[in-house]
C-alpha cells in the first residue's frame, strides 16, 4: 500500500479526521483522538524547549503503557529529539546508568514509577526529573508546563529518533543511536514503507498490544499505525484471557506479539478459548524471540493464516517479514526482506556465501546507528565497505531467498521476549564467598522460551542445600534487576574451561 510521505503523520490525520482515535487504553478506555493527540504533544514539544531543549538533544523516559508516553515521544520525534526508552523493570542503579550514559537532560516518568528513581541525585548534573501525568515533589509537572503553551508548533522542527538500549558484550546495557536525519517529522523513517507493504497499515487499522512501549517492535509499529492514520489499542499488561477478550470488543485488526503470549493463550481451557471471537483479526505478528514451530502451528490452527513474523534489531539496519502460508511452505523461516533492505550471508572473510551455506547475516537498509556510550567499543557498528552490517545472528539464505537463523553469535538470553546477558549475573554470583566458578545460560522453558538458570561450583566447605540455593538467588534479587536473576541454581562438580580460562558454554 502506498502512502504520501508527506502525508504520513499525526498532523495530517488531524486535519482531515481530527475525532479519529489515535489511542485507547484497553483496560479503562481512556482515549485521545488525533487532534488531542497531535495538540498535546505541539504544547510538551514547546515546555520542554522553553526548558533548553534544542534539536539534537536526548530525553530519557521511564513510562508505563500510558498514553503520556505517546504524547512525550510524539513531541520528541517533532522535535529532533533523541528519546531514550528506559526498561521499567530495571532496578535504580540500571536507570541512573542509562540516564547518565545517555547524555540525557531530562529524565521523564510516569506518576507510578516516580518511586524508583526519586533518590537518583540527577538535578544537581543538569538532569531534570520531570512527570508527564502527576504532580509530585521534586519533579517538575509536564502537564502544568505544557498547558500554557500554545498547541502551535516550533520553528525549523527536524525528525527526532529514537536511542534504544541493548545489552552489550561487556554485560552493561548499549545505546543504539539512530543518526538524525535532516528530513522534517512529516517524512517517515525508511522502515515505514515495508511495514505498510507488509501489513497494510491504512486507517482501518486496529493494532492492539500487550507488549512493554519501551520495546523496540511494539513502540515502533504503533507509530507506523499513527502515521497511517489507524487506532492504537495498548494494554498496560498481558493477560492472556484478557486480550482475548479485548480482541473481541475492540475487533482489532492487528497486534503485536512474543512467542511467550501466543503460549499462555493456548494454554487456557479450550472452554475459555471458544468464548471470544478473534476473527477480525488479519495480521498477528511475533517477533522478540524464536518462535517454537509448535507453537506456532498451534496459534495458525486456532486464528487461522493470519500469524504474522518479523525479525530484526534494535539497530534497525534490515528486517525481514513473513507470513503463515510463507511460513507452512518454508518452515523455520524468518523471512524475506522488503525491497529497502538488501541481505547477504558471509563466511569469517566477509566473503558471501552461496544459498544454504551458514554463516553471518548482514544487512543494510539506508538508515544508519551508532553504538552510544560506556559499553560501545570502537568500530562496534561494524559497517562493511558495502553499507551492510549485523546484528550477530548466524543463519543461511535459501534458494527462494528466505532467511534462516541457525543460532547467535553471542550468549544473549531471551527469555519472554527480553534480552539478558548472562555476564552481569555471573559477575554479581562470583563476588559471593561461597562461589569457585559460575556459568548462567539460558535453559529451556515452555512459556518463557528460555529462563537464566546459573550453574555453580561451591568452594570446599560449603554444602549445596536448598537454604545455599535461596541464599544466592536471595543475593542475586538485592544486586540485579529481577528479569536478569536466575531463576533455578543447578550445583556442578566443576564447568569447562579451556587452556586460557575462558568458558566454553557451547559444552556446558
Amino acid at each position: 500500500m502506498e502512502q504520501d510521505s508527506r502525508t504520513a503523520h499525526p498532523e495530517a490525520v488531524a486535519r482531515r479526521a481530527p475525532l479519529q482515535t489515535a489511542l485507547q487504553m484497553a483496560d479503562t478506555g481512556e482515549a485521545l483522538t488525533y487532534a488531542q493527540l497531535t495538540c498535546s504533544a505541539h504544547r510538551i514539544g514547546r515546555a520542554l524547549a522553553g526548558l533548553g531543549l534544542g534539536v539534537g538533544a536526548t530525553i530519557a523516559c521511564l513510562m508505563s503503557n500510558a498514553p503520556s508516553l505517546f504524547q512525550v515521544v510524539w513531541a520528541a520525534k517533532n522535535n529532533g529529539w533523541r528519546y531514550v526508552m528506559v526498561g521499567t523493570r530495571l532496578n535504580a542503579a540500571d536507570i541512573d546508568y542509562i540516564v547518565r550514559d545517555s547524555g540525557a537532560t531530562a529524565l521523564i516518568c510516569t506518576a507510578d514509577l516516580a518511586s524508583r528513581i526519586v533518590d537518583l541525585r540527577l538535578e544537581p548534573e543538569g538532569i531534570r526529573m520531570i512527570c508527564a501525568d502527576g504532580t509530585l515533589p521534586g519533579f517538575c509537572d509536564l502537564r502544568a508546563l505544557a498547558a500554557i503553551e500554545p498547541a502551535t508548533t516550533l520553528p525549523g522542527r527536524k525528525r527526532g529518533a529514537s536511542m534504544l538500549y541493548s545489552s552489550g558484550t561487556t554485560g552493561r546495557p548499549k545505546g543504539v543511536k539512530a543518526m538524525l536525519s535532516d528530513v522534517p517529522p512529516e517524512v517517515p523513517p525508511p522502515r515505514h514503507a515495508g511495514l505498510l507493504a507488509a501489513y497494510g497499515l491504512d486507517s482501518n487499522t486496529v493494532f492492539i498490544t500487550a507488549a512493554p512501549l519501551y520495546h523496540a517492535a511494539p513502540l515502533r509499529i504503533s507509530m507506523a499505525v499513527q502515521r497511517a492514520g489507524g487506532t492504537v489499542i495498548v494494554m498496560r499488561k498481558f493477560d492472556a484471557e484478557a486480550m482475548l477478550a479485548a480482541i473481541e470488543r475492540t475487533g482489532a485488526t492487528h497486534g503485536f506479539f512474543v512467542p511467550t503470549m501466543f503460549q499462555r493463550m493456548l494454554d487456557l481451557p479450550d472452554a475459555v478459548r471458544a468464548q471470544y471471537c478473534v476473527t477480525s483479526m488479519r495480521h498477528a505478528i511475533h517477533g522478540a524471540a524464536p518462535c517454537p514451530v509448535a507453537v506456532k502451528r498451534g496459534m495458525i490452527d486456532w486464528w487461522g493464516l493470519v500469524i504474522d513474523e518479523l525479525y530484526g534489531g534494535t539497530e534497525s539496519i534490515g528486517q525481514t517479514f513473513i507470513n503463515a502460508q510463507e511460513w507452512l511452505a518454508h518452515p523455520g523461516s524468518v523471512g524475506r526482506p522488503p525491497p529497502h533492505v538488501q541481505v547477504k550471508i558471509v563466511d569469517a572473510q566477509g566473503r558471501i556465501l552461496p544459498a544454504g551455506e551458514t554463516g553471518l547475516i548482514r544487512m543494510r537498509n539506508t538508515q544508519r546507528f551508532a553504538y552510544h556510550g560506556a559499553a560501545a567499543s570502537p568500530g562496534a557498528e561494524d559497517y562493511d565497505a558495502e553499507g551492510y552490517a549485523s546484528l550477530g545472528d548466524i543463519g543461511y539464505l535459501d534458494a527462494d531467498g528466505y532467511l534462516y537463523l541457525t543460532d547467535r553469535s553471542s550468549n544473549m538470553i531471551i527469555t519472554g521476549g527480553v534480552n539478558v546477558y548472562p555476564r552481569e549475573a555471573e559477575d554479581v554470583l562470583h563476588s559471593h564467598p561461597a562461589i569457585a566458578d559460575v556459568a548462567v545460560v539460558g535453559t529451556p522453558d515452555r512459556d518463557l522460551g528460555e529462563v537464566v538458570t546459573a550453574l555453580i561450583v561451591l568452594k570446599q566447605g560449603y554444602s549445596s542445600d536448598r537454604a545455599m540455593q535461596t541464599g544466592l538467588l536471595d543475593f542475586c534479587v538485592a544486586r540485579l534487576s529481577q528479569y536478569k536473576c536466575p531463576r533455578s541454581i543447578i550445583f556442578v562438580s566443576d564447568l569447562p574451561r579451556n587452556e586460557m580460562g575462558k568458558l566454553m558454554k557451547c559444552r556446558v
